[in-house]
């Protein structure tokens, strides 16, 4: 065969095997899956990596939209949404939940309109890779010893009319390279937190939080760490300058450090916490 024409037809399997990769990306996972979940409410029985390959959405207005019944469960989203929008701002439906659970794993989620867009107790669970927004009381409720909440992003989460506490992350476990940006509570004296780390020998580290909704008369932290052991590194805590509020807090204890940690725009900077260095407070 000519020089050329072996070129040609290499290039022309290159481009394929290109556009086949693209298309296919999201799907890279899905000979990895034990079973699938194409719609929703679904409960998940059976260990192993369940996946979307889908958008699913509800408007029910209680209940769980995905239940994790036992333990060792990969919930694997492909990046595909699960909504609860349709149900409105009163609804008590939850996006994913387990209840007293082992080593569940959500990744890859679009997780949006929920009461809490993830509900996690037990142990050993691992949220990473998700978007959760629009959610009316926290994005993420993560309960259990050596979990782990890492790069994750949570928008606009707040507004159930009910309640005037609102979460971006709730967690006893460590809190590690999260966006969590835009959290605001209604009601009076509304308490609002953009990371909530409740434990101890964690660490809050990288995480970037910003636009709080805080007004006179109202408690609003950007990063509280209630405990002793933990580390508060390298986090970025920032609102508009003049804001109501404690940007970094470790609660009504001194056991936790603060290292390198940037916090703008608070009348509080950084509260009850131990100085590891290299912090800036403007």
């Amino acid at each position: 065969m000519p020089v050329l024409s072996c070129r040609l037809l290499a290039a022309v399997a290159l481009l394929a095997g290109l556009a086949a990769a693209a298309g296919g990306a999201r799907a890279e996972t899905y000979q990895t899956c034990t079973g699938f979940i194409d719609s929703i409410p679904a409960t998940i029985t059976t260990q192993g990596v369940w996946c979307l390959r889908k958008d699913l959405s509800t408007a029910m207005t209680s209940g769980t939209a995905i239940t994790i019944a036992t333990n060792n469960v990969t919930i694997d989203c492909n990046d595909f949404k699960i909504g609860g929008l349709a149900a409105g701002t009163a609804s008590l439906t939850h996006g994913i939940t387990a209840g007293e659970r082992s080593n569940a794993v959500v990744r890859h989620c679009n997780v949006r309109g929920f009461m809490y867009g993830i509900h996690l107790r037990g142990y050993g669970h691992l949220v990473e890779d998700n978007r959760f927004d629009n959610n009316l009381v926290q994005g993420i409720h993560v309960e259990g010893h050596d979990s782990i909440v890492r790069r994750n992003r949570v928008l606009d989460t707040g507004g159930y009319p009910a309640s005037n506490r609102s979460y971006g992350i709730f967690a006893t476990g460590d809190v590690v390279d999260n966006i969590v940006s835009g959290v605001y509570a209604l009601g009076t004296s509304p308490l609002v937190r953009g990371i909530y780390l409740l434990g101890s020998m964690a660490t809050a580290r990288g995480n970037r939080v910003r636009d709080l909704s805080a007004s006179a008369g109202s408690s609003a932290v950007g990063l509280l760490v209630e405990g002793v052991g933990n580390a508060i590194v390298d986090n970025q805590v920032s609102v508009n300058s003049g804001h109501e509020g404690t940007g970094i807090s470790a609660g009504g204890v001194t056991g936790s450090a603060c290292t390198g940690n940037f916090v703008y725009g608070f009348a509080t900077g950084i509260l009850n916490c131990r100085d590891g260095g290299g912090n800036t407070v403007l």
